[in-house]
């Protein structure tokens, strides 16, 4: 199963994401925030990046952009509760600027395992789940 980076300011959410993942045989790596994120990514090769949209300091936008930009191949699922950004869902925004999945929050083990086993067996694709 892939390594995972999760990106996401609440510790609360990064935990349980975490322990889903672990369920399903993932290895998984926590930051706080999209600049954390970014850096540990930088130095270390993950398989899957699940991060935040509405985060401080440097929110997921900013994130994947940097994220697609240098490592292009990285497979990116972008999450979110809401949120509206230049007239258009912050997820639909994530999408158009490289996200390969999108989920909306709140969401369970089912819709994260499919996401996780959808990725794991094919090319990148840019999908959306919730």
């Amino acid at each position: 199963m892939p390594d995972v980076l999760i990106i996401d300011d609440d510790a609360d959410l990064r935990t349980v994401l975490r322990e889903m993942l672990e369920a399903l045989g993932c290895g998984v790596t926590e930051a706080e925030d999209g600049a954390a994120g970014v850096s540990c990514a930088n130095e270390r090769d993950f398989d899957l990046v699940i991060t935040d949209i509405l985060m401080p300091r440097q929110e997921g936008i900013e994130t994947i952009v940097a994220l697609r930009k240098a490592k292009p191949h990285l497979r990116i699922v972008a999450m979110s509760g809401g949120g509206q950004m230049n007239g258009m869902t912050v997820l639909e925004f994530a999408r158009k600027l490289g996200a390969d999945v999108i989920l909306e929050k709140p969401f369970g083990l089912p819709e994260i395992a499919g996401v996780v086993r959808a990725l794991d067996e094919s090319e990148p694709t840019q999908s959306s789940v919730g």
